[in-house]
């Protein structure tokens, strides 16, 4: 098999905390972050996923999809750190998630909903900025388009400016990689972080494994 992740360690202590997609360095032009995303956890006969960067170090990892009874996914830094929460909005009608900052229960950051007439247009969900509550939303949004399932989607803010891509990961070697490993582009000034919370929404959506939050 291809190797994915370079310079991964088994070690938590060697482990790179520090990533911001999109940043420059050393004082130049902000670049675009190409990040590698691995539909597989760290842990043993875990459920998840494990990103890394252009150079191998990880930035992002899903450890296990089900956090006992919290019904909700945390996308943590290297370090195991809580970066954003997931969580699917009870009651609701469709398939409507909310993201908090960190472990946060109150004050969702976003608001998500899957677009339910995937039969005459290519958006596939919404994904509406809010402060101070779920209903508090502004008028700022990012529409996602493509297909998930083909690993070819691209997430545009209001403006159609394309902040954040994800593309099959192309061979190496004269290996295909299959549609566990593929890539995230992620444009300068937009928050990868966010980027990587939209693949877990689209995966629970439109993933192949289905819902990964039992009971819910």
């Amino acid at each position: 098999m291809a190797r994915i992740h370079p310079n991964a360690s088994s070690t938590e202590g060697s482990l790179r905390p520090e990533f911001s997609g999109g940043c420059c360095c050393g004082g130049g032009e902000p670049e675009t972050a190409v990040l590698t995303v691995w539909g597989k956890s760290l842990l043993f006969n875990g459920n998840g996923f494990t990103v890394f960067d252009a150079k191998g170090n990880l930035v992002f990892r899903v450890d296990n999809y089900t956090s006992g009874s919290k019904g909700e996914i945390v996308l943590m830094d290297a370090a195991g750190k809580p970066l954003l929460s997931i969580r699917r909005k009870r009651l609701s009608l469709g398939d409507h998630w909310l993201i908090y900052d960190g472990e946060e229960a109150a004050n969702p950051r976003f608001s998500a909903r899957k677009h339910v007439n995937l039969l005459h247009s290519k958006a596939l969900a919404r994904v509406t900025p809010c402060r101070g509550s779920a209903k508090g939303c502004v008028a700022a949004h990012y529409e996602i388009e493509g297909s998930y399932s083909q690993r070819c989607c691209v997430v545009y803010d209001e403006r159609r400016r394309r902040l954040a891509e994800i593309r099959r990961k192309e061979a190496v070697g004269g290996v295909a990689f299959g549609v566990d490993v593929f890539r995230l582009i992620v444009e300068p000034g937009f928050d990868a972080s966010v980027a990587m919370a939209i693949v877990i929404l689209l995966e629970q959506m439109f993933g192949s494994r289905g819902s990964l939050l039992k009971g819910w």
